[in-house]
């Protein structure tokens, strides 16, 4: 094989689509759409370039999910770029044998599989993988560190679907980045592809989504949060019927199918109702060619596939018809995803200015600030009950302007995290005013006579635990020191934090023994790095 250039995309490992960024993702589109251009010309010299053409460079696929398009697509890419395509058969795997995904994939990255397309019910396996085989790779010595690209994981995401709808959207706006206006249609609760586009359409300059499914079926509140930060403009129908009463409709259409492998007893026995809310119909038509004229447009629809054979919700009546933009979509998966395995190994020239992305480790963030002691001319004195307390901590403003009972459900659960239970002392709630004519802003206390100053170690965990909370150090009956905790940008190193989303990677019901870890998102929120379900900062904690 031809060296590898050096570029951004290199050894690249793609969970989900915000895994790569504007850049890259434009780099990609247009060394796609010279690809496109070469095949439909037979031009082989410029398709030398694409290919790898080295009969040990490993592209493994490992699907424990149902997959036509994917798995071929990608298979039929490995095979355009001259490589060792591997499949592995689930059903026979060791998998079955409850060996963990961690030593399934080291074994095989063993057999010179360079790139690894995972198709998985395990939400967030691909980061989990990326993770633990760089480390493997390092303990090992290997030449090389694989790639691990998410071929849709759960409810979660599917990245590279996302790249070719992008591909195929800017092919219908003449290669225009400028702005967008797409319905998205159907199971946007479901549907890892709806939930690859918050970000994905991010590589247009200007936004406008039309989400249009029944209540049941709505955009998840995680992803709705998410993207109206980052959107210009969200409109929210409970139907096509709806929709199609209003005037301003989209030019692009992408209809999802209804997942009802995924969706419970309640919500399927309303099957019917809800399919129907989201099918086009015959009698749509008129008024869709009436839409078009007026607002001087051609609307298009598009599917991320596969159509149910009895209740497609883009009928196949339309498929010899303008509307029809799901065909040419599908067929752009093939050429995206050669591209993409392409870059990954280092092929194409890389681009004028996009220069490899340096990963650096986390800097240790400060998790308090200490507070000035007032002097009002007398020293500030916590009591035990009747009893000053002389030596101790207590811990104030815990969930100010919650409920007393949500204040004193999260007082016993830093009890127990912190380990303050083995000292005497108490809790409190109380209000910041008295008076009856103001709605009470109620406040938590915890007061640990005898408890020394905690670590640095311990303040992280702790303002994890109780963010905003002060703590207040007493010495011979005198606040010594007062310290306000800050909100961390990551909760990560805990044993006993633990993601809710059953289907992520790192849920202990896996056994995989993925430590849980979260991002701060908007107040006191957070998301898990790898499957993304969002929790605020008390659900994080598994007590």
């Amino acid at each position: 094989m031809a060296d590898s250039i050096t570029n951004s995309w290199f050894q690249k490992s793609i969970s989900v689509i915000a895994d790569c960024s504007l850049e890259e993702r434009k780099y990609l589109f247009q060394q796609s759409r010279i690809l496109k251009e070469a095949m439909q010309e037979q031009n082989e010299e410029v398709l030398d370039r694409f290919r790898i053409s080295d009969p040990s460079f490993g592209i493994y696929e490992i699907f424990l999910e149902d997959s036509t398009r994917t798995r071929e697509s990608f298979r039929n890419a490995a095979k355009f770029l001259r490589v060792n395509v591997s499949d592995m058969i689930s059903g026979s795997s060791s998998l079955n044998k409850s060996e963990s995904f961690r030593d399934t994939f080291h074994t095989l990255i063993g057999y010179s599989n360079h790139i690894f397309i995972v198709r998985s019910k395990q939400e967030g396996l691909c980061r989990w993988l990326a993770k633990s085989s760089k480390v493997y790779c390092g303990r090992m010595g290997t030449a090389f560190i694989p790639s691990f690209v998410n071929g849709g994981d759960g409810e979660h995401e599917h990245p590279t679907q996302e790249l070719y709808d992008d591909f195929t959207f800017l092919e219908d706006l003449q290669w225009n980045y400028d702005k967008i206006h797409v319905a998205l249609i159907g199971d946007l609760l479901h549907n890892r592809t709806i939930h690859s586009k918050i970000n994905g359409l991010q590589i247009f300059n200007e936004v406008e989504v039309d989400l249009i499914a029944p209540g049941e079926m709505g955009l998840p509140r995680s992803y709705y949060q998410i993207m109206a930060e980052k959107v210009c403009n969200i409109r929210i129908f409970a139907s096509l019927d709806e929709y199609l009463e209003q005037k301003h409709v989209a030019p692009m259409w992408y209809f999802t199918r209804l997942q009802l492998e995924r969706m419970d007893e309640m919500i399927l026995r309303r099957e019917g109702e809800l399919r129907y809310s989201v099918t086009l119909r015959p009698d749509h038509l008129p008024v869709l060619q009436k839409l078009q004229d007026e607002q001087n447009c051609k609307i298009k629809f598009y599917h991320p596939m596969p159509r149910h054979k009895q209740f497609p919700v883009i009928p196949t009546f339309l498929d010899n018809t303008p509307y029809n933009g799901w065909e040419r979509q599908s067929a752009n998966g093939l050429i995206v995803r050669i591209t993409l395995l392409a870059l990954i190994a280092g092929r194409c020239p890389p681009p004028v200015g996009l220069l490899p992305r340096e990963e650096t480790e986390s800097k240790p963030v400060k998790s308090y600030e200490e507070l000035p002691i007032l002097d009002s001319g007398r020293p500030k004195v916590y009591s035990e009950g009747l009893r000053p307390i002389r030596n101790g901590i207590v811990i104030d403003h815990i969930l100010r302007g919650s409920s007393p009972p949500e204040i004193r459900c999260h007082m016993r659960r830093i009890t127990e995290l912190m380990g303050l239970d083995r000292y005497r002392g108490g809790q409190w709630v109380g209000s910041s005013h008295k008076d009856s004519h103001i709605k009470a802003i109620y406040k938590g206390l915890i007061f640990v006579p005898e408890a020394k100053p905690f670590s640095p170690e311990q303040l992280r965990k702790l303002s994890a635990i109780a963010p905003h909370i002060t703590i207040n150090y007493i010495q011979d009956g005198q606040v010594q020191s007062k310290y306000r905790l800050l909100q961390p940008p990551r909760i990560y190193g805990f044993s006993e934090t633990r993601c809710r989303n059953r289907n992520c990677i790192s849920h202990e019901s896996h056994h995989e023994g993925v430590d849980s870890e979260f991002s701060h998102t908007v107040e006191d929120n957070f998301i898990c790095i790898y499957c993304h379900t969002g929790h605020n900062f008390q659900e994080i904690w598994n007590v």
